[in-house]
């Protein structure tokens, strides 16, 4: 009796602490994520974008393999019936979520990529209400709305008045691609359900994108030509491959374990902040009125969103 009731209060224990550092998680998941904002701004000059996406996911494919080697092993038919799914979310989340955000960060902010960033639950919602036929409350709706005006806010730099003479920023439009790409990603895995596991998941969407990365890389030095790679550039492509690629990734799927995805959400609240910071006082990037009034239409469009889901 005394061993059994011993038993369970140590398992309360344990249980008690794992949801106190799920919920302390929340504040480092979306520190790891602006890891790759600073790595983006960096690395122009240093590295070229595909170059670096090849390296940082080559490390993630092989850390993320052997961590499910077992489990991939175990669903290798499934995993080659199905190749060409993981092949369109390969794509779709590490190609264009991965080079095409280093393109983009040459000519624009990391607090534009950030806050453009912002939108992806709204575009995500808007593509299960396309695809999945979820409902949408009208408060969901006016969400979304608000939503999209703050992302084009931030496109537009705030100048509504003089949109017909207003130069775009190219690395704006490439950052808006990646995050529908995002959206894409994410709806994707709701239609194409897996019997992997998130990690083994992400490993073999990992894998299955490197013939792709490694087709961008060799045309990209075919164009610019052969990259010279020094020690800063390997480590910038170390860090996006550790910190904001399988750390924060494995720490945001067992918090959900722990605490429930709708509690974890808020991390897309944090995402902008934590960017924002990084990029004023650590990357000297200047903060505009506009950054402010954008965050403040997208955050409050994502929350609205979000009411709705269960």
């Amino acid at each position: 009796m005394r061993d059994s009731y011993a038993s369970e209060k140590s398992n309360m224990m344990a249980k008690t602490r794992s949801i106190f550092l799920a919920k302390a998680s929340i504040l480092l998941i979306p520190l790891l994520w602006s890891v790759n904002y600073y790595v983006a701004r960096k690395a122009p000059g240093v590295i070229p974008p595909y170059m670096l996406t090849l390296i940082r996911w080559g490390i993630g494919a092989f850390v993320l393999t052997l961590l499910s080697m077992k489990e991939i092993f175990q669903f290798r038919h499934e995993i080659c019936r199905n190749i060409h799914k993981y092949i369109i979310q390969g794509f779709c989340g590490m190609v264009v979520c991965g080079a095409w955000v280093y393109i983009g960060a040459q000519s624009t902010s990391a607090m534009n990529i950030a806050l453009i960033y912002a939108a992806a639950p709204v575009l995500i919602a808007v593509g299960s209400f396309i695809c999945l036929k979820e409902r949408l409350q009208p408060y969901q709706l006016l969400g979304i709305l608000i939503a999209l005006l703050g992302m084009i806010h931030v496109i537009v730099k705030g100048q509504w008045q003089a949109l017909s003479n207003l130069e775009f920023v190219i690395g704006d439009i490439w950052i808006v691609a990646a995050t529908i790409s995002w959206a894409v990603y994410s709806v994707l895995q709701s239609i194409w359900v897996s019997p992997l596991s998130g990690k083994a998941h992400l490993a073999v969407v990992t894998c299955a994108s490197l013939p792709m990365i490694i087709i961008g890389t060799l045309i990209e030095a075919q164009n610019v030509g052969t990259p010279v790679i020094n020690l800063y550039g390997v480590w910038l492509a170390f860090a996006a491959a550790i910190f904001p690629g399988v750390l924060a990734y494995l720490i945001y799927i067992w918090a959900q374990q722990q605490i429930g995805p709708n509690k974890v959400a808020i991390t897309f609240y944090l995402g902008p902040l934590y960017a924002s910071a990084i990029a004023w006082l650590v990357l000297n990037e200047s903060m505009h009125l506009f950054h402010l009034q954008a965050a403040l239409f997208i955050l409050s469009g994502v929350y609205l969103v979000s009411r709705g889901k269960v």
